[in-house]
């Protein structure tokens, strides 16, 4: 398809609305982070309104007004922190002045992202600009921007908030070409370009994808459901009705294991040229390039699956560390495992019960894949689910030392374990199903969920005792006893080591590193994986900061990333590092590696109740 671009020029003021926010009781207290000091709801919340405006003839950034009332003389304003991708969007506030009818008003900034106003006279006009960050290729679907033909604003990184009134709703209207469509999760009002936010939390959680935009529409149950696509001048000509049709069909799965929708109704807001995605309360922003599309429309189901999953496991049954919207970032959860590693779990199933495509043959053949990806990384053994969650987002690479683990994978695995626990303890009447359902009812509220309430919950869905599971292999370190929970439905492992082998059949080199560049520092910093590997025998150790290879200094990632890409097995190359304790060198021979291949088989003894269970598990039936 080919789209012209946008006319420039201004535009006309679209007036501002604004909603009066329900009154909160005093029994509604909210943190203060910085004075360290508790809030507590005033009677009247503030009015708040905010526009957003897009300039066509200027797309380095957007301009920001937000009008407020019923404030206090003082008060302060923050740039919310998102639990997981916090971009430290405050770095990218220019320009902020404030305005009253009542007398001078005063800005402070008091942290990186928080501005204390004195604003006389209970209301004032904030005015600020947000420039986008510098352009990356390929984009991250979560990031703002802007092009001639359309582009990602609102949501955490846009809008300031009024801090201790997270509770208060507010009107959000948009000014942006006279051509732009508006995508989001906000609800929707009498005006196309004004929409409603009932809390501070949704407002941030419902970034819009504005532009010249292609859309479809579906119902689930009588919701409605819309794909939204913002295409590339350019953008490669795809099936949209497969598209369309698949993404409804996995829908209908999520929404018929827990019996409803969580939403008003839900936007896929895919973007062509981006990668990645992130899971919001009503809406999902998820790169899908219009060539991937074109080649295969199956393609992105499984990342897609994933992240609308999220919208039941994580957006409401959400860790316990993970609370009201703060400009602070939030503890770091231990029960991403759950988060992550079970919605991992149903992407895959949630594609097979609705018969889509999926990477593995069978369910069997898909655990094999995945117990070879445990075994091959000893990191997954060596720390708990739980302390692999703590460095999951927001830590610096390398966190675990020498030593990498996924708490994806950990999590998907302990899931599948569970699962099998629950159908042998139930006689197959109740299956890892009957937990999610449960968790969504005892935890989709404003109280998160901790590991100790994961277990509580699988015991009262099994009536079982799992803590003996949960002990060793969720806040223990003990590796997971494969052997063990397959008997459960009359299987068990054979695991063989062969060497790893690349696309073309012929042994791969062991390039298990990286390179990361941390902030403020020229030097590139080293992370091993795999502490077995050729580079940490040679001596190499997470941490060490690069100054050459075979002599060479190495000034980006990309660099470094060329040269040890083009390694072979058989080739030397010379390693220079700095550590606190000095200049250090070794010579790295590259060589192969090997990698666990499994296999699961039936038990010699396995009865025909487990035969049972095990097909029941196979079919991913829910019992």
């Amino acid at each position: 398809m080919s789209l012209t671009s946008t006319m420039a020029g201004c535009f006309v003021t679209v007036v501002t609305l604004a909603a009066r926010g329900t009154a909160a009781s005093a029994q509604n207290p909210l943190r203060d982070h910085t004075e360290g000091v508790e809030i507590r709801f005033a009677r009247t919340q503030p009015v708040v309104g905010y526009t957003l405006r897009v300039d066509a003839g200027e797309l380095s950034g957007f301009d920001v007004e937000l009008r407020l009332r019923n404030v206090p003389d003082t008060f302060r304003l923050a740039m919310v922190a998102h639990p997981e991708y916090d971009d430290r969007n405050w770095r990218f506030v220019e320009a902020l002045r404030v305005q009253t009818p009542h007398g001078a008003a005063t800005v402070t900034r008091e942290d990186s992202a928080l501005w204390r106003v004195v604003a006389p006279g209970g209301e004032a006009l904030v005015r600020y600009r947000m420039r986008l960050p510098a352009p990356e290729s390929p984009r991250a679907a979560w990031r703002p921007f802007l092009a001639p033909t359309g582009g990602l604003v609102g949501g955490p990184h846009a809008f300031l908030y009024v801090v201790g009134a997270t509770l208060g709703s507010s009107h959000v209207t948009l000014e942006l070409p006279p051509e732009w469509q508006i995508a989001t999760g906000l609800e929707p009002t009498l005006d196309p370009h004004t929409f409603f936010a009932p809390t501070v939390g949704v407002l941030v959680d419902s970034p819009l994808l504005v532009g010249r935009l292609r859309s479809w529409r579906f119902a689930v149950d009588g919701v409605p459901h819309r794909v939204v696509y913002w295409p590339l001048p350019d953008a490669a000509p795809f099936d949209t009705v497969a598209l369309v049709g698949n993404i409804e069909r996995l829908s209908r799965q999520a929404v018929a294991l827990f019996g409803r929708a969580p939403y008003r109704d839900y936007s896929f807001l895919l973007e062509d040229g981006a990668y990645g995605a992130l899971e919001h309360r009503s809406s999902v922003t998820l790169g899908a390039p219009s060539a991937d599309l074109a080649r295969d429309p199956t393609g992105l189901l499984m990342e897609i699956a994933h992240e609308y999953f999220h919208t039941w496991n994580l957006m409401r049954i959400h860790p316990a560390e993970y609370g009201d919207v703060s400009y602070r970032p939030p503890p770091r959860a231990r029960g991403l495992w759950w988060s992550e590693g079970l919605t991992m779990l149903y992407a895959d199933l949630l594609l097979r019960r609705a018969g889509l495509p999926v990477s593995d043959s069978t369910r069997a053949a898909h655990l094999e894949g995945l117990i070879g990806r445990y075994l091959a990384s000893p990191g997954n053994s060596r720390f708990s689910p739980e302390s692999v969650s703590v460095v999951a987002y927001g830590a610096a690479p390398g966190a675990l030392g020498d030593y990498s683990a996924s708490t994806h994978l950990q999590g998907e695995l302990l899931g599948t374990m569970l699962d099998l626990i629950v159908r042998d303890a139930t006689n197959g009447a109740r299956s890892i199903d009957d937990v999610m359902r449960a968790m969504l009812e005892r935890f989709s509220g404003a109280r998160g969920f901790t590991g100790r309430d994961v277990e509580r919950t699988v015991a009262d869905v099994c009536a079982c005792n799992v803590h003996t599971f949960f002990e060793a292999h969720v806040r223990g370190a003990k590796p997971i006893d494969f052997y063990h929970y397959l008997r459960l439905i009359g299987m068990r492992t054979h695991v063989s080591w062969t060497p790893a082998l690349g696309r073309d059949g012929q042994p791969t080199p062991d390039l298990r590193l990286y390179a990361w560049q941390p902030p403020a520092e020229r030097a590139l910093s080293l992370v091993i994986t795999n502490p077995a590997g050729a580079w940490g025998r040679a001596g190499l150790h997470t941490g060490d900061r690069l100054a050459a290879l075979n002599g060479v200094a190495v000034a980006t990632v990309a660099d470094f990333r060329s040269i040890v890409t083009r390694l072979r097995i058989g080739d030397t190359t010379t390693v220079d590092v700095a550590r606190p304790t000095g200049a250090w060198r070794t010579a790295v021979v590259v060589a192969g590696y090997d990698r666990p291949v499994v296999r699961l088989e039936e038990s010699p003894d396995a009865t025909e109740r487990q035969r049972g269970l095990r097909a029941q598990w196979a079919a991913g039936s829910p019992r």
